[in-house]
Parts: structure tokens; sequence; C-alpha cells
């Protein structure tokens, strides 16, 4: 018999908490509390948003095929809260993105590839974290702009920003501010300069709807949004590399490394693409689906 897996529904001050604009806190307060003791018992966690929780829920469901209790914790908050989390065991796992955790670790990282990527994160990861075999599946941080704009003012790369950017308003997430493929990369490899930043989620409805009423100029949304298409927007090109490669990636606690978790996820990276998390995104932020429902649809197809 199939062992189904928990969703915990964390209380909306518990997750304001967690969430609390990259401050390093951990999950959980100390001691570990809220980690998988049981050696068959494993808590994967996501970030806050949806397609990472539609990550964990696949995970969590072949895991649970595989005959371990999994459980999912979603929506912990960025990778500034996700990944101590991990390291202080109030979680097992995390579905990551190479080029994000790269640049998180290290930030003056100068690889672009999927390959040369997902060599340095080996390198850089601490000895107390491990990750598993990459997924072809990418999925990259892009700024966007409305149709409206991007002909106003013949946009179709980030560059082309530079003569109008100071007067325009940029919308993100607030750990967007640091981090290479945020203000920090816009300033540095196209020195652009914006008249405000806006935090707001990340390609989430305040973003969508910052786009579509004028609040904000320019935005970042993630590449496999469906809401980048259905609501005209315009990504614009990245020649210089802002963002890395970004392969779907399973990152775990080393002392959970196991052959058994190992085999079940390496069969989920293998058949997951770009176009089927497309596709499974749209399921979601389209149709509305419920994430667990697409996760088990898609551990069926395996």
């Amino acid at each position: 018999m199939k062992k189904r897996h928990l969703i915990l529904a964390a209380g909306a001050a518990a997750l304001l908490a967690l969430s609390g604009c990259a401050s390093g806190d951990s999950l959980g307060g100390s001691g570990g509390s809220g980690g998988s003791k049981d050696s068959n018992s494993i808590t994967v966690g996501s970030a806050n948003f949806s397609e990472n929780v539609l990550l964990a829920n696949i995970y969590a469901e072949a895991l649970s095929d595989a005959g371990f209790t999994t459980t999912v914790k979603p929506n912990i908050g960025s990778r500034e809260v996700v990944i101590p989390a991990l390291k202080d065991g109030s979680i097992d796992l995390v579905p990551e993105y190479s080029g994000a955790l790269l640049s998180y670790l290290e930030p003056k990282s100068q690889v672009f590839s999927s390959e040369d990527v997902t060599a340095a994160l080996k390198k850089a990861l601490p000895k107390d974290l491990a990750m598993l075999t990459a997924s072809p599946a990418e999925d990259k941080d892009t700024l966007v702009v409305t149709k409206a704009t991007a002909d106003k003012h013949g946009l179709t790369a980030i560059g082309d920003l530079k003569p109008i950017a100071s007067g325009m308003v940029l919308g993100g997430p607030p750990e967007n501010k640091d981090r290479r493929a945020g203000v920090t990369g816009l300033k540095e490899l196209y020195g652009l300069g914006f008249t405000e930043f806006k935090a707001v989620d990340l390609g989430g409805p305040l973003t969508i709807a910052g786009l579509k009423n004028g609040d904000l100029d320019v935005a970042f949304m993630f590449t496999t949004q469906s809401a980048i298409a259905e609501n005209g927007f315009v990504a614009l090109e990245d020649p210089e590399h802002m963002a890395l490669a970004e392969n779907i990636v399973p990152v775990l606690r080393a002392d959970r490394t196991d052959p058994q978790i190992e085999k079940a996820l390496d069969r989920v990276s293998a058949a997951l693409t770009t176009e089927k998390l497309i596709e499974m995104n749209a399921k979601i932020e389209i149709e509305k689906q419920d994430p667990q429902k697409v996760a088990r649809a898609f551990v069926d197809s395996l």
C-alpha cells in the first residue's frame, strides 16, 4: 500500500514570521525541531511560490511511492530562510535552482552554463548539505514589462532599459534587492538604476496586478510562468547572464542521503522538463488545480 504524505498548513502568523524578509532565521527555532529523526520519514520544504510548492509535492509523492513517510512544509520563505531550515534539521529536503543557489553560496561566481554551474555548485555546497542529479528542467528569473511598455520604448533586452530606467519603478521580492539576479546584477552588469524598488511577491498576483495597473513599470517573474503569455507580457533578453543556468536540483542534508532517496528523485529529475513544468504551472496558476494533485498525476506518469 502506498503511504500518503501529509501537507502541513502553517498559520498565517507563522508564515509571516518565517518569510521575514530573508532574515536568515531558521524554521522552528533552535534544536532542529520539526525535521525527520526517523530514517524512514522525510520532511520536504518549499520556498514561498507555487512552482516550488509543486516540486516539493512531486518529491514527496515519489518518495512516498518508494516507501518513505513524507511530510510537506510549503511556503517556508525565501532561500535565506529555507537553507538555514535545511541545515538546522527543521526540514530534510528542498527543491532548489542551481544558479540561484550557487549565487547565494558564491556571489562572485562567473560560470553560466548548466554543466559549469552544476559543477561549481557541488564544490560550493557546505559539507552538511548534498545535491542529487539535476534535472534538465530550468526556470530562471526574468525581467518583464507590458507589451505597451515594450512597444513604446523598443524594448527587447534588459540593456534597452538604460536610457529610461531612472524614471521607472521596479518590482520584485524583498530579497531581490541584494541578489545577482536582482537589483545588484542590474546595476553591476547593465548599469541600471531605477527610481524606486517596490517590494512585492515574486511573479504572483501583486506583481501581475502592479504591471497591469501601472504601479510597476518593470518586474521580476519566472520564465516558466504561464502568466507571462496569459497577460501578454514581454520577457526581456539577458545577454549578460544576470540569471545563471537554473536547473532544478534536489538538495538535502548530507546525513539524510540514502540510495533509495537518490533512486526515487533521480527518476523524477530525469523525467522533468521545462515544457512539463510550464504545463503543470498553468494547471495551478490558470486552472487553479491543487498542487498536490498535479504532483500526483506527474508521478503517476513516470
